[in-house]
């Protein structure tokens, strides 16, 4: 998967238009056209990357995702968020670009909180997990 030809690139290059919420020297932030939510924005690095590990300039990314929260509470008057981003094809990861998704919350929108997306921990215990970080 090459990022540098996903609908992403061709995005920050202008070829394909976006409803743009926010933009800096580091990421570009614009609106999901398949939203799971009133606001959903996806903020992807300037960097073309595949997946997180690779984005060089992590401060300037979560700077871009901070003020583009901000933008967005200030805007829809939201109540909260859910921040998060796939990280490879087994997690979800549809697109071959890096990208935050931004979902802005509302009281009673019968959404769900990170915990919803998995609950499969496994048979080991969080003790002999652990221990692999010893």
């Amino acid at each position: 998967m090459n990022p540098k030809e996903s609908i992403f690139m061709k995005i920050l290059s202008g070829d394909i238009p976006c409803h743009k919420v926010y933009e800096d020297g580091c990421a570009l932030a614009f609106l999901d056209v398949y939203p799971h939510a009133k606001g959903h924005t996806l903020v992807i690095p300037k960097q073309p990357v595949y997946t997180f590990d690779e984005v060089t300039d992590v401060a300037g990314l979560f700077t871009a995702v901070q003020k583009t929260m901000n933008v967005l509470k200030q805007k829809l008057n939201c109540d909260g968020f859910n921040v998060g981003w796939n990280n490879g094809k087994v997690a979800g990861q549809a697109v071959p670009y890096m990208h935050v998704h931004i979902m802005p919350r509302y009281e009673d929108d019968n959404g769900g909180s990170m915990h919803t997306i998995i609950n499969n921990p496994g048979p080991d215990t969080v003790d002999n997990v652990a221990k692999l970080f010893q």
